[in-house]
């Protein structure tokens, strides 16, 4: 294999049966790991079938954990540990995210001949072409193909390079968090990565699919910063 590529899941099943089924359509030899983090029944369901049907390898956070979901640090030192041992890059595809058919090829292709890349993302896009959350700060942007970004990347369609992999290990992530996107951004770049986004590969995000509840910063900001601050919720 390639690379190991890996969804965590939190609900949402329709979103994240659209992406597992996009990855599972991809070109390229890879593994591919779905986590379940800590879904409904009828979630875990829906994705015990897809395993069977599209063969992919289903891991239910709950028989390794009893911390609640988010899970995230659980998912990067799981994944860590297989893509060293495989001797291949991570690529993080999440699960309100539907990924083309060379979207991984041409993710590895780049990281390939980009020695000092660290973390690769695709850009992502709606449903119209238009770039999206979580790269709105790139919306502007003129420039095609890659660039170099000392801005944070997310995780939404994302490449972590072997040698990165190699250096720094995902078991001192900070547990106090629930994401690390931006804190990995940084920690590559501390350590003399380059970063990247590709402009010219795109990838159809619906945001928030993955974690509904996000959707009250739209809808009810003061409610959704009253759980993101005082319930602990969505801490980076």
């Amino acid at each position: 294999m390639k690379a190991l590529v890996v969804t965590p899941v939190k609900d949402a099943v329709e979103a994240s049966l659209d992406t597992i089924r996009a990855v599972k359509q991809s070109t390229g030899r890879f593994a591919y790991w779905v986590f379940n983090d800590f879904s409904s029944d009828d979630t875990k369901s829906a994705l015990q079938a897809a395993s069977e049907e599209m063969d992919f390898k289903l891991i239910h956070l709950e028989e390794l954990t009893d911390h609640p979901s988010p899970n995230y640090d659980k998912v990067l030192w799981m994944s860590q540990k297989e893509a060293l041992e495989a001797n291949v890059p991570l690529i993080i595809i999440e699960s309100d995210v539907t990924v083309q058919p060379d979207t991984i090829e041409r993710l590895l292709s780049f990281a390939h001949n980009t020695p000092n890349a660290g973390l690769v993302g695709a850009i992502t896009q709606d449903e119209q072409g238009r770039v999206n959350f979580p790269y709105l700060k790139f919306k502007n942007e003129k420039r095609k193909g890659a660039i170099e970004t000392n801005r944070s990347l997310s995780f939404c369609c994302t490449l972590l390079s072997i040698e990165f992999l190699k250096r720094y290990d995902f078991a001192n992530l900070d547990l106090e968090k629930d994401w690390y996107d931006t804190h990995i951004s940084h920690k590559a770049q501390e350590m003399g990565f380059d970063n990247y986004i590709l402009m010219d590969l795109p990838v159809w995000h619906k945001p928030h699919g993955s974690r509904p509840w996000k959707h009250l910063k739209y809808s009810n900001p003061l409610y959704y910063y009253f759980k993101k601050w005082f319930s602990g919720k969505d801490k980076i």
